[in-house]
């Protein structure tokens, strides 16, 4: 026989109490009261619901209820004022009074407050014992109050002091019972009805109707029948196991002493054997229950991965199509900046072509203009020459004259004496002040023609000067021109690494345009802008300026 195989001890025909039905069974709908408040249909009113004849004995009852609280509270006022001023030391009567009406008062609204609750379905269970303790007290104050002077006690003053406390203990008895009745009548389904011991069980095993009644209040058995079953089962299993085991409970196992161990937690006997079992099936369940949720969280986490890998899949392509996007900007952009660079560069080439065009025909000019100066020197020293040759000319040609002029004198002079000899040296005197006259004349011509040619030569090097000066300036800005080609390239390779959209290009354009024009926004006219950038919108040009402006202000430089 195994160890369940329990023979039968005690008649199984005795009801077991079984905990009410939960609530939640019900229906959502169903109000609490509606659930402990059975509808009849056969016209008889339900029990939760009082007849006329009952709301009139309930009234009656606490009629008498409050009648016997006011006997109370005036049988012991005075006393317990008395006492108080008497052997308590309050300093007067009064402060005496004071202090039973405090204690008096103190009661009835914690016994008001503990009803109202009850009667509300919603009971207070520790607001009795303030009740009782004051209760008590004031039975003790009443007792002391006819304790008896500077004599022994006698049997009328314990009749006396017994007397003082009849009237308390009767009203704390009532309220409970009043309290009791209103738990009864407001919440009928909550209320089990609890068997008693028997009065000669009390008598005649006090000890073990003790514990009996103690495990009864513990664990929530109503039914003393049943409690009784469960010893008497205990009793039959601990006999069967010691002649089991040949009256050695030692050698029992830990199994087969669970009934013995778990009897004082309120388990019976089937329930302490049935308790491996049902705890090996809970450890199964559990188990389960934790595959279970291994393999959900294992199928969850696999969901997750197949959800993140779509995710990576949809991201992927979003972000290879945006790359082919960008890329094709980027190219096009690439392609843009290529042409803007090789027509830049293709601009610096023929600027410089022209540059060197303008050096070689500015060097020529200049040859040619020193040839030309060259040959007019040579004319003007050839008229020079033609002059002084014209001169010495007629200065030879006076002296021929002045020469006949002496021949011919002194042929006179021969033939006449003085007269005619004075008058030829006075011709004489004559031409040779007109001779001179003729060489002053020539030296004063050579004079304004070397004044002449040192104005023409000044005339030519400041010419000379000025066209130095206006190839050097073309020079410069032929090499500022390559230069700002060179930081647009720069720049634009920049860009291109920095893979920025066309407007951003624009703006960095613009940027550099306010940084060639000295670095203030509004020099740079619309106009400029609209044809650097390609657009034809003033407002987007005044845009691009502004956002340029912004761009040089948080710390931008061209390359």
């Amino acid at each position: 026989m195994s160890i369940t195989d329990v023979p039968q001890m005690t008649a199984r025909e005795t009801p077991v109490s079984h905990p009410p039905t939960p609530a939640s069974n019900a229906p959502d709908f169903v109000s609490e009261t509606e659930k402990r408040k059975p509808i009849k249909t056969d016209g008889t009113p339900s029990a939760g619901r009082l007849t006329r004849s009952q709301k009139w004995t309930a009234g009656l009852i606490v009629a008498a209820a409050l009648a016997l609280a006011g006997i109370g509270l005036y049988l012991s006022f005075e006393h317990v004022a008395g006492f108080a001023y008497e052997e308590l030391d309050f300093g007067s009567l009064r402060k005496g009074q004071l202090f039973a009406v405090g204690v008096d008062t103190g009661i009835m609204v914690m016994i008001a407050v503990d009803l109202l609750m009850a009667w509300l379905k919603r009971p207070i269970s520790w607001i009795r014992y303030p009740v009782w303790l004051l209760t008590a007290a004031t039975v003790v104050l009443n007792a002391a109050s006819s304790a008896p002077r500077n004599r022994p006690w006698e049997l009328l003053d314990y009749v006396a002091a017994f007397a003082h406390a009849v009237v308390p203990i009767l009203f704390i008895m009532v309220v409970e019972l009043g309290r009791t009745s209103i738990g009864r009548v407001v919440r009928p389904s909550d209320q089990e009805e609890r068997d008693s011991i028997p009065l000669d069980r009390w008598l005649l095993a006090p000890v073990p109707t003790w514990k009996i009644y103690r495990r009864m209040r513990l664990w929530g058995i109503t039914s003393y029948p049943e409690m009784t079953r469960r010893d008497q089962d205990l009793i039959a299993y601990e006999l069967w196991l010691k002649r089991k085991h040949k009256g050695d409970l030692s050698k029992a196992t830990e199994d087969e002493m669970l009934p013995m161990t778990m009897a004082p937690y309120g388990y019976t006997v089937a329930q302490a054997l049935a308790m491996p079992d049902e705890q090996d099936q809970a450890a199964e369940v559990r188990q389960e229950d934790a595959e279970r949720r291994r393999l959900e969280a294992d199928t969850r986490r696999k969901l997750a991965q197949l959800d993140a890998q779509e995710q990576q899949l949809r991201a992927e392509g979003k972000v290879a199509a945006a790359q082919a996007e960008i890329d094709g900007e980027t190219g096009q952009a690439r392609a843009h900046a290529s042409a803007k660079i090789s027509a830049a560069e293709r601009a610096a080439e023929l600027e410089k072509q022209e540059l060197e065009t303008a050096v070689i025909a500015e060097a020529r000019a200049r040859q040619a203009k020193a040839a030309r100066e060259e040959a007019d020197e040579r004319e003007a020293q050839a008229a020079a020459d033609v002059r002084a040759a014209q001169l010495e000319a007629q200065a030879a040609e006076m002296r021929r004259a002045t020469e006949e002029a002496d021949r011919i004198a002194a042929a006179e002079a021969q033939a006449i004496e003085t007269a005619t000899t004075a008058e030829a040296r006075q011709r004489e005197a004559e031409a040779d002040k007109a001779a001179a006259e003729t060489r002053r004349r020539a030296v004063e011509a050579d004079r304004l023609a070397a004044e002449e040619e040192e104005r023409a030569a000044a005339a030519r090097a400041n010419t000379e000067e000025a066209r130095k000066r206006e190839a050097e300036a073309a020079m410069a800005a032929a090499e500022t021109r390559l230069a700002a080609a060179e930081v647009e390239r720069r720049a634009i390779e920049i860009e291109d690494a920095a893979k920025l959209t066309p407007r951003e290009r624009a703006v960095r354009k613009v940027a550099r345009m306010v940084i060639a024009a000295g670095g203030n926004a509004d020099q740079v006219l619309l106009a400029d802008i609209q044809r650097e950038t390609a657009v034809s919108s003033t407002d987007t040009a005044s845009k691009y300026r502004q956002e340029a402006a912004e761009l040089l202000a948080s710390g931008y430089a061209a390359a």
